[in-house]
């Protein structure tokens, strides 16, 4: 088993450059320059372990995720998740759920239940947020490779006998496409016409590696039987995938590229005509951490990489190009269930690391779908909780036991944010192309952000990013915003921080000792650590057309500066 790292780290000599006092750093807003709508992007997530759904703490986390939609109606809140098909009593393990959706009886008739599948669409729905339903995995009785069925998987498990009988093909594919077909339709029976029309079905997930053992063409006919399965029910709903890996690897991008060519000019399998319905296109980009020198440093050029090849993929079928891209897995790396106690790589997801991290990824999404002028809906992050594990294991998780980590008061912050994106430069910002091409690894961080405008107000985003999880002395940021609608207007500022100090539930449970067991009073304490905090009162401000202001912002914090008049 890997040791685990301490985060009490001491500073190197190679990274000296890294802990020094460091000068002052200047972002400057011209609020006068659009350069494209601010989406909801980071209003997506998924996970492994579908009847986590229903438990106490997830039901919680549902009901915070639904919480997350600030603009009523506009914009809710997606969530993905695996197994919705397959064959089990609905007992949930690491990587693992099931159904029980499809069986066939003794003349092998089929058989349909949707008690479970319900039970999790009806948390999302209740909590006002929308299913993005994948579409998977093979029921038992449909599997052409049906044992052994169910996996036995535990962090520190390699996964050779993880991918078993539900990842297989159907033996026939025309009751593949009815299961789809009658799910839809119960689907609208229960919920309306108008509210599964503004879901997602997405087919399957990974095909291009183990999660998937059939050819890209068998794949391909899977997707063709399901969409028509979708399209025959509701001719309105959204359908798409192929929520391929990460395409920066010349397989996976062969993979894309060749469904992209089906769905285009290929022959439907289905229904025999030419090319396949596709209203979205999703694939999957990840980073890659590593210890190195006794400390962990991230891998997002990695994360950069895929998700800019798969634009870019997509940009060549002048077809879809315009379609909505889902990212619908984005994240820093690979294994959600695997606990940083059991690899040591993943220390990074309890802290601040993780939700600067997902600040950086949001605005290279934007500036990507910019560059390549294609059009970004979503990049899904993959993380959820683990009903039954110890407080803070280290599982790419958003709350641990019902606890709020800092990642998730990032994206309340992106959920606060609403208008247009505006031009932000800084003096220590690192490019979209030096962090696709090498990371952050220089001996600056990236401090830099997002602004965005509406009418009433201005909202930036300021992070002080680094690869490498080594202390550093704060930073000096000042501020500069210019561009705003003239004369003095009196305003609201809400300053908002994610640090070692506020919005931080893990500091705070360290701090009382690491608990297992907290107290009632400590755990209500701890609940109110993990909420978004303000790292001052607000206050009443004048402003005019420019706005200059000065914070210290320390390594991996970020802050939220939102005026309002």
């Amino acid at each position: 088993m890997l040791k685990t790292i301490s985060f009490a780290i001491a500073i190197l000599p190679g990274f000296a450059a890294c802990t020094l006092a460091q000068e002052g750093v200047t972002i400057r807003v011209d609020a006068a320059t659009k350069i494209g709508p601010y989406k909801p992007i980071t209003g997506y997530f998924g996970y492994d372990e579908p009847n986590f759904t229903y438990a106490k703490n997830g039901q919680k986390l549902v009901g915070e995720l639904g919480a997350l939609d600030g603009r009523k109606g506009g914009s809710p809140v997606y969530i993905r998740t695996h197994f919705m098909l397959t064959t089990g009593d609905g007992t949930p393990g690491f990587k693992w759920g099931s159904t029980n959706a499809y069986t066939e009886d003794a003349a092998g008739k089929q058989v349909y239940d949707w008690t479970i599948s319900d039970r999790i669409i009806d948390t999302y729905v209740k909590a006002g947020a929308k299913p993005f339903v994948e579409i998977g995995f093979m029921p038992q009785a449909l599997s052409s490779h049906p044992d052994p069925y169910k996996p036995e998987w535990k962090p520190g498990d390699n996964f050779n006998q993880y991918y078993l009988g539900w990842a297989y093909p159907p033996k026939d594919y025309a009751k593949w496409g009815e299961l789809i077909h009658q799910w839809v339709l119960h689907a609208v029976s229960k919920y309306g016409r108008a509210e599964v029309e503004s879901w997602y079905w997405e087919v399957w997930n990974e095909p291009d590696i183990a999660y998937w053992h059939g050819t890209p063409e068998e794949y391909d006919q899977l997707y063709d039987f399901a969409a028509d399965g979708v399209k025959r029910a509701l001719p309105g709903a959204r359908v798409g995938g192929p929520a391929s890996t990460g395409p920066n690897g010349a397989r996976a991008a062969a993979f894309l590229k060749q469904f992209l060519e089906h769905c285009a000019t290929g022959k439907n399998a289905a229904t025999g005509a030419i090319g396949a319905p596709l209203d979205f296109i999703s694939y999957h980009a990840k980073g890659q951490p590593q210890v190195v020198d006794g400390h962990v440093r991230m891998g997002i050029a990695k994360n950069v990489a895929d998700a800019a090849q798969g634009m870019q993929i997509v940009a060549s079928f002048a077809k879809f190009r315009d379609l909505p891209i889902v990212v619908s897995e984005s994240d820093s790396e690979g294994c959600a269930a695997c606990s940083a106690r059991v690899y040591p790589q993943n220390a990074y997801r309890n802290g601040p690391l993780y939700a600067s991290y997902e600040a950086v990824m949001m605005k290279n999404m934007f500036e990507l779908a910019d560059r390549e002028k294609t059009n970004i809906a979503g990049m899904l992050t993959w993380a959820f909780e683990f009903e039954g594990q110890p407080y803070f294991e280290g599982f790419r998780t958003l709350a641990s036991n019902g606890l709020d980590k800092p990642v998730l008061n990032l994206f309340r912050m992106a959920a606060r944010m609403q208008g247009d994106r505006v031009a932000v430069t800084g003096s220590s910002a690192v490019s979209l192309a030096a962090i696709q091409a090498g990371g952050v690894r220089g001996a600056n961080p990236d401090i830099d952000g997002i602004a965005v405008r509406s009418e009433r107000g201005i909202s930036v985003l300021v992070w002080n990013y680094h690869d490498d999880d080594l202390p550093a002395t704060e930073a000096s940021v000042q501020l500069q915003i210019t561009g705003l609608p003239g004369g003095a207007k009196k305003a609201t500022l809400h300053h908002y921080r994610i640090d070692d100090t506020h919005s931080n539930a893990w500091a705070a449970w360290k701090n009382m000792g690491s608990p297992q067991q907290p107290t009632d009073a400590q755990y209500i304490a701890l609940e109110a650590a993990g909420q978004l905090q303000e790292l001052k009162p607000p206050a009443n401000v004048t402003v005019g057309a420019n706005i200059t202001f000065e914070m210290k912002l320390p390594r991996q914090g970020l802050s939220l500066l939102q005026w309002s008049w």
